[in-house]
């Protein structure tokens, strides 16, 4: 068969299963979150590998709701992953369940288990199901209840779900192993008394099914081939097939695959959550947030994310993926179609002081250099001008080639101007304007008598300048491992301080005054910024650092982020 990836493991699995016929030929996966959080960049990697695999194999994938959990879960969440799956480029051609769908039906299997000697209703409190459950090197005990009449069970199940007993007081556990060497297995609780508003079946339930129980039968419920899920279930997958064979329904293949793990970053959503509830961020999209919904706003694009998935691979083993992986993803997809800008972030004025007074030049400029057919554009020239204020000095370092007292640049596009004099503020000493000389000879091009610069810099006329907010973005943690903190302290500990920097007063060349919302450029020389559209309008321009030119500006201390 054809497909549009390479090979890996799982696919391995299911040519094997093709091959012998084991699904009828049908390949029928599934995406299955739950709703108690924003998508991550560590979902995006399940979400193309089974949505990829669907594709690839004329199969389908179903998108589900895996709402077992009311305590945690929302409406604003289910909303959101619809979107991002969505905004990835993914359809599930109209199959999008939700687990709540077949609460009536989890109640009837539980039913069966119990009528077929294999569940009972456990009367044991959380503390005492955790004390009678044994450790990795001794067996659990029987819980005093596992002999009790299935028609006791029964009875007692069904008043669980009437609402006649308190939350926590009774348990359907299934009557597996105490003994089992997988702890998951000795006599996990089925079903658990919460008295919680569910955001789509509201108070008809007040009995809602484990995880592990609703996970498999919904699994089965819609003819999935291949449930595929990452490594963390791999313990589980013998509760899954036990559930699904003891009730002789039809039964996927599970398959596990190692999760992403990307360096500088925590993927955990209760700690994602943690982030949002104390404000450490502005929301779930936050640019600086690992979310989907914060990437998306950050300037990332929908391919890149993709490529990124498709680059990193599929792999057995748990790694940590470098952050710079990510970042080389849209940063290799912009150059080839983000149009180029001048902008200057922070402003210092510079007067060319024998160009003419009132006098505008158009200068051609391209729009991108890796695409011809995208063309040119014209930047005005004038004699004032703004060029970034960490482009001159006036005691400059050794093998300093910007712009210094004597020194001579290029300006992109334009010409040769030379520094003649720095105007400083008398009170604190502050370099407030450079006054330079320009070559009219030299527009465009080199000097006609042969000297050459070694810098050119970027600049924007100062009278057609468009203000804008600029925000520069890095990594949220300072250290690759999150979760290397000393004793007493925890991730939060490693949050980067200067994980934003807010430029309100920038000044960008006036070809962006049009610039649409959500739009992409590359700022020359500064890096790939996005056009906010949460955080723009009404005349306001807020532009998003996507990514840097190069891997630098993540780097501020590159000691602390080893």
């Amino acid at each position: 068969m054809e497909k549009t990836a390479t090979t890996n493991f799982i696919r391995e699995i299911i040519d094997e299963h093709l091959r012998t016929n084991r699904f009828h030929g049908k390949v029928h996966t599934r995406f299955p979150p739950e709703p108690n959080g924003y998508l991550h960049i560590g979902h995006a990697k399940a979400i193309c590998l089974s949505f990829g695999i669907a594709r690839d194999y004329k199969g389908l994938c179903n998108l589900r709701m895996d709402d077992t959990n009311p305590e945690k879960e929302e409406m604003e969440y289910v909303n959101a992953i619809i979107e991002d799956v969505r905004w990835l480029g993914f359809d599930w051609g109209g199959r999008l369940y939700y687990a709540s769908d077949y609460f009536d039906k989890l109640y009837g299997y539980a039913v069966d288990l119990i009528r077929k000697g294999k569940a009972y209703v456990c009367d044991l409190d959380a503390d005492q199901v955790r004390d009678y459950r044994g450790t990795l090197t001794q067996p659990g005990k029987d819980s005093p209840n596992r002999g009790r009449p299935v028609e006791e069970s029964i009875d007692l199940f069904e008043r669980m779900r009437k609402g006649e007993f308190e939350d926590g007081s009774r348990t359907l556990r299934a009557k597996i192993d105490m003994a089992h060497p997988n702890i998951i297995m000795r006599d996990p609780v089925l079903y658990r008394i919460k008295r919680e508003h569910h955001h789509r079946t509201g108070d008809k339930w007040c009995i809602y099914p484990m995880y592990d129980f609703a996970h498999c039968l919904s699994d089965s419920i819609e003819h999935i081939t291949h449930s595929i899920c990452t490594l963390e279930f791999e313990n589980n997958r013998p509760l899954y097939d036990w559930i699904l064979d003891a009730l002789g329904a039809h039964h996927p293949q599970q398959i596990e695959f190692a999760r992403l793990n990307l360096g500088n970053t925590v993927l955990s959503k209760r700690k994602l959550l943690q982030l949002v509830r104390e404000e450490r961020v502005s929301g779930w999209d936050d640019p600086r947030m690992p979310t989907l919904s914060g990437l998306r706003r950050r300037g990332y694009t929908a391919s890149s994310i993709r490529g990124f998935c498709d680059e990193i691979g599929v792999a057995k083993m748990n790694s940590i993926v470098d952050v710079n992986v990510l970042e080389n993803s849209v940063r290799g997809e912009l150059n080839r179609t983000a149009p180029r800008a001048m902008a200057v972030l922070r402003p210092l004025k510079v007067v060319i002081t024998n160009y003419p007074e009132g006098k505008t030049e158009e200068l051609d400029a391209v729009n991108n250099p890796e695409d011809a057919a995208m063309g040119t554009r014209k930047v005005p020239f004038s004699r004032e001008l703004y060029i970034e204020k960490d482009d001159f000095r006036e005691e400059p370092p050794p093998k300093f080639f910007r712009l210094a007292p004597g020194k001579e640049v290029r300006l992109r596009y334009a010409y040769f101007v030379k520094c003649v004099e720095a105007v400083k503020d008398p009170k604190t000493g502050e370099v407030t304007e450079v006054r330079c000389i320009y070559d009219p000879a030299t527009r465009g091009g080199d000097a006609p008598d042969g000297r050459k610069v070694k810098a050119t810099l970027h600049w924007v006329s100062a009278p057609h300048a468009i203000d804008a907010e600029v925000r520069l973005y890095d990594l949220l943690f300072t250290k690759r491992d999150p979760e290397d903190v000393p004793e007493g302290a925890d991730f939060r500990a490693n949050l980067n301080p200067g994980s934003l920097e807010v430029l309100p007063s920038c000044k960008l060349e006036p070809s962006l005054k049009n610039a649409v919302p959500g739009s992409r450029y590359q700022f020359e020389r500064l890096g790939y910024f996005y056009l906010d559209p949460a955080a723009s309008g009404a005349g306001k321009k807020v532009f998003n650092r996507t990514v840097s030119l190069k891997d630098t500006w993540a780097k501020v201390d590159a000691s602390k982020k080893r």
